[in-house]
């Protein structure tokens, strides 16, 4: 039975949109081309865009989830009365299934980086009956790339299933941030006067809150019920397949809500310049509509701007979503989240021995998500910037 959550349609709207990219490039047209050119021609663009392909990769991989039917011993299907098919309430991605054995191969707790015995020592009994306080052997030796948490779980799974957490907000968050932006920037620069006095009120009165404040205050409405990982229940189900009602979703729509207002200023500084160029004011003589010219000629011309904003804030985002899982108001704990392994690692390090592995892999996989964003971002803007285009 597949389970397909809100945020999931996030991820295959960002898989639609990479493939309309990639047929868009290949057929050597329009600003897709230039973009690729660019990158063709920046080895370190090149490498950044594998990484972030890679990413992707991952993050749709668990975006694709299933509930197996319960069977017995003797693998036969399990049924209710009425003749439904039962099946376990835990959903598992391909991704869950690739790293089967990873997933399921937990220690009793912590252990370090490919080692073969536990980071603590307990008392052993010996096979002559005597104890002794020792390391014990694991389970699965040299098996945890980036060793085991408190609970025995591999830090390196838990890395990994944070990369669609991480993908889920930055373009998540775009996808809600990017239609205000659009709306209100271009409506203000475009026709001016009350409404764009209006329109700066709100974007202003909005910037003047601290989004903390405003994230925080949402999600205690409308996020505290919410699915937050784990096991799906019937009443988290739509239709039997869907889950709406996700805590990751609502996460995604308040930080765009409060992150549009400066895109927008950009957005009505480049309008308010549009608008008195002569294609504009031809189209106005020739007794085109306000509407018109804005969608043939203004929303066109902004556009740039907004591939730019979009990319290089998706690292900020990404970077945002660690801070809110840190400080107990981002994803549910059962959500695979760098600001979750960041938050466990806090205490971790306290201990002596310190745990250190845990916000090493959390680290690692971040940083190696927001720096080739970062690159990715130079390349769209050198590749959309007009003074560049033709070098």
């Amino acid at each position: 039975m597949p389970i397909i959550l809100a945020t999931d349609f996030i991820v295959y709207l960002l898989f639609l949109g990479t493939l309309s990219f990639a047929f868009y490039a290949a057929k050597r047209q329009g600003k897709a081309f230039d973009v690729l050119r660019r990158i063709k021609g920046n080895r370190l663009a090149a490498l950044s865009t594998v990484v972030l392909a890679l990413y992707g990769l991952i993050a749709f991989s668990d975006s694709v989830r299933w509930r197996d039917a319960i069977t017995d011993e003797k693998g036969v299907i399990q049924r209710t009365e009425s003749g439904k098919t039962i099946f376990n309430p835990e959903p598992l991605s391909i991704l869950d299934r690739v790293f089967a054995k990873t997933r399921e191969g937990a220690e009793k707790t912590f252990s370090s980086p490919l080692a073969n015995t536990l980071y603590v020592k307990e008392i052993i009994e010996l096979s002559d009956g005597s104890t002794t306080r020792d390391y014990p052997k694991l389970k699965y030796p040299g098996t945890h790339l980036l060793g085991t948490d408190k609970v025995g779980g591999d830090v390196f799974f838990a890395a990994i299933k944070g990369v669609r957490t991480g993908i889920v907000i930055g373009a998540g968050t775009t996808v809600v941030m990017i239609p205000f932006a659009i709306l209100f920037g271009v409506l203000a620069g475009y026709y001016g006067r009350w409404i764009d006095d209006i329109i700066q009120y709100t974007y202003t009165t909005l910037s003047s809150i601290p989004g903390v404040l405003l994230i925080v205050a949402f999600m205690l409405i409308f996020g505290t019920e919410g699915y937050q990982g784990g096991l799906v229940t019937d009443k988290d189900l739509t239709l039997s397949i869907f889950v709406f009602n996700e805590r990751l979703f609502w996460l995604c729509v308040i930080m765009g809500i409060t992150s549009w207002t400066d895109l927008c200023r950009l957005i009505r500084g480049e309008t308010l310049k549009l608008r008195e160029l002569e294609y504009v004011q031809a189209g106005r003589a020739f007794g085109s509509g306000g509407l018109a010219i804005i969608w043939r000629h203004i929303v066109p011309n902004v556009t740039h701007l907004v591939l730019i904003t979009m990319v290089l804030q998706f690292s900020g985002l990404v970077l945002a979503e660690a801070i809110l899982s840190y400080i107990g108001i981002g994803v549910g704990t059962e959500t695979g989240s760098w600001g979750n392994m960041i938050n466990n690692a806090r205490l971790e390090l306290s201990r002596e021995p310190s745990v250190w592995w845990s916000l090493a892999g959390a680290f690692v996989f971040m940083f190696c998500l927001v720096l080739p964003a970062n690159i990715f971002a130079d390349a769209i803007r050198d590749a959309l910037d007009p003074k560049l285009r033709d070098k």
